[in-house]
C-alpha cells in the first residue's frame, strides 16, 4: 500500500490506457501534455495498461518522483470504465486504495434506484 498520501492529495486516474514500458519521465510528460496538469504540485496520478493487470502510480515527493508500479499474477484490476472525453478522472484516496486492493471503486458503483409505492 502506497504510505505518506494526505486525505487532501488529489488523485488522477488516466481514462486511456498507457504503455507501461514509460518510466517516470514519460509518464510526466504525459500528465503536462495530456492532462494540462502540473505533476509537480503533490499530486498522485495513476495509469493503466490496455489489459488491466499493471499499475504505474507517479507522485512528486518533496525533491524527486516517487513510481509505484503493481502488476497482478491472476485476474484484472476494477478499472472504471469511463463514457466522458476527458483524459482523467479526480477520485479519493479510498477509492485508490480499493483499486490498488483489487476491489471496485465506490465513486463508480451505481447507486440503487428506489421507488416509493
Amino acid at each position: 500500500m502506497i504510505k505518506r498520501i494526505k486525505s487532501s492529495t488529489p488523485v488522477y486516474l488516466s481514462c486511456t490506457h498507457t504503455d507501461m514500458r514509460k518510466s517516470i519521465n514519460g509518464l510526466a510528460a504525459i500528465v503536462q501534455g495530456s492532462f494540462n496538469l502540473d505533476p509537480f504540485e503533490g499530486a498522485i496520478f495513476v495509469f493503466c495498461n490496455k489489459n488491466k493487470d499493471k499499475i504505474k502510480v507517479l507522485q512528486w515527493d518533496k525533491d524527486g518522483f516517487v513510481l509505484y508500479y503493481k502488476r497482478r499474477e491472476k485476474g484484472r484490476f476494477c478499472w472504471p470504465t469511463l463514457s466522458n472525453e476527458s483524459t482523467t478522472v479526480n477520485v479519493a484516496k479510498n477509492d485508490l486504495n480499493r483499486l490498488l486492493d483489487g476491489l471496485v471503486m465506490e465513486q463508480f458503483i451505481p447507486h440503487k434506484q428506489y421507488t416509493v409505492i
